[in-house]
């Protein structure tokens, strides 16, 4: 028999802060940091303040306004075809094969993963994550050492953001995980998963071995990020079997897993690779075999564009500041740095672009009739390369340090480049460097459609 009116929560006034103003200030700056580029966590933003500032029934309105200028935004439009698309990939074809709905995958019950680098870590966390117990393998008891120690600490690292939730992590128990140099152990995987370098003659040594111990229905995949799938299964006894899965750095955090056919990659394996990356909550994009694939192909000529930009007079904080500002989680160098320059150093040496095999008297900055910076390559005869060794197109704090700080040492030693080279320095605005970067990006994206490695335009996407 009470009234209602007191205790309608509409009508009781919103509680002032004694500095609101400076509270709603410092608000607005972080969700900017956290959503650079993104339009509705700012509108959500200003629905509170309205909130705060309007009565009940006119902070309403202001919110139905800002939900209206949302829902016919491009960006809403954007991300709902992002959303479609991530589904459309689960869709996938092997032009004159097999596709999703006629192949069905092998169960994996038991992974191994060999290598335990940057790369063979992550794969290592995400595999425990998804609760597939594995077997983690080096070549010799320093190496394994030197990795366990690094996968314990990324797993630590996952337990804690776990806990008190539903999921927890076993991996202190050697039926979850287990580290060693027996390479018998392969013996009753369902699949392995190789991570060692760049090598195209190391990866063929590795698989001719894997043929040869592996059961015969295990699948056989090599986390190359650009090297021919069909050189690499020409090793073994079983090309059917062997499947590109690449994985993005850092792989127990990027959701990407670019899975990879070849001449000879059988339908079930293409489906099993598939499953795999639904078990660890991976996006599995199932594209052709070519030097780069999708994601690494598309990227070369965008790096490429931002290391132009510096020989012309630009800098590696202000080519990053403006695609991290116009929505790129990280910019081409704070990437190259996270990734490693000593990664792409290596496949260039081993495309003779770049290191002893290349012939004398060639141009420095050509290659094969195109424009070429050896820039990348001289940083990393420096012994800068990125996070891993404190200093790379950035300084940090120490080695593997996160922090990047522009570097005078860097901005000098791009003059002196210049001078060598005889290159007119140039200011370059905002809209040239994101059309140029970008747009190399996407018409790189077009020419794999065009050649059919990509079998729509949502896998690029």
């Amino acid at each position: 028999g009470q009234p209602l009116g007191p205790r309608r929560l509409s009508l009781k006034p919103v509680p002032k802060l004694p500095d609101m103003e400076a509270f709603l200030r410092a608000a607005l700056v972080q969700v900017k940091k956290q959503a650079r580029g993104c339009l509705a966590p700012e509108l959500c933003f200003q629905a509170v303040r309205a909130a705060t500032e309007r009565p009940f029934a006119e902070g309403v309105r202001r919110e139905r306004e800002l939900f209206r200028l949302l829902l016919s935004s491009g960006q809403a439009r954007a991300l709902q075809y992002a959303f479609f698309a991530e589904r459309a990939v689960r869709r996938w074809a092997a032009p004159g094969r097999a596709s999703w709905s006629s192949a069905a995958p092998q169960p994996v019950r038991r992974a191994a993963v060999l290598g335990l680098g940057t790369m063979g870590r992550g794969i290592v966390t995400s595999l425990v994550k998804a609760n597939i117990p594995v077997v983690a393998l080096e070549q010799d008891l320093e190496y394994l050492n030197k990795g366990r120690k690094a996968v314990m600490l990324l797993l630590e690292r996952e337990a804690m953001k776990l806990e008190g939730g539903a999921q927890t992590l076993d991996f202190h128990n050697p039926a979850c995980l287990q580290f060693s140099v027996d390479f018998g152990l392969l013996r009753d995987v369902d699949l392995v998963i190789e991570a060692v370098f760049e090598n195209m003659a190391l990866k063929k040594e590795i698989f001719h071995k894997l043929s040869n111990i592996c059961k015969p229905g295990a699948l056989l995949c090599t986390n190359t990020s650009a090297l021919n799938i069909d050189e690499i299964a020409s090793a073994t006894s079983r090309p059917q079997q062997v499947i590109g899965t690449h994985f993005f750095s850092p792989a127990h955090v990027m959701r990407l897993l670019e899975i990879i056919y070849g001449r000879h990659t059988s339908p079930t394996a293409i489906a099993t690779a598939m499953q795999l990356a639904k078990a660890l909550k991976k996006v599995g994009v199932v594209v052709g075999n070519c030097f780069g694939f999708a994601g690494n192909r598309m990227m070369f000529p965008y790096v490429q564009q931002a290391v132009f930009l510096l020989e012309e007079g630009s800098s590696p904080e202000a080519v990053d500041q403006v695609l991290e500002d116009f929505g790129f989680k990280i910019g081409p160098f704070r990437m190259s740095d996270l990734a490693g320059l000593d990664v792409g150093w290596r496949s260039r040496k081993e495309q003779g672009l770049s290191g002893p095999s290349l012939p004398a008297g060639t141009p420095a900055r050509q290659r094969r009739g195109q424009r070429y910076s050896p820039l990348p390559d001289l940083l990393c005869e420096r012994g800068r390369f990125g996070q891993k060794s404190g200093r790379g197109w950035y300084r940090y704090e120490r080695a593997g340090g996160r922090t990047a700080t522009p570097d005078p040492w860097l901005h000098s030693f791009l003059a002196q480049y210049r001078d060598t080279h005889g290159i007119k320095t140039r200011f370059i605005d905002q809209e040239e460097i994101l059309e140029r970067c970008l747009f190399s990006l996407i018409n790189e994206g077009f020419a794999i459609l065009a050649e059919g490695i990509a079998s729509g335009p949502e896998h690029l996407d």
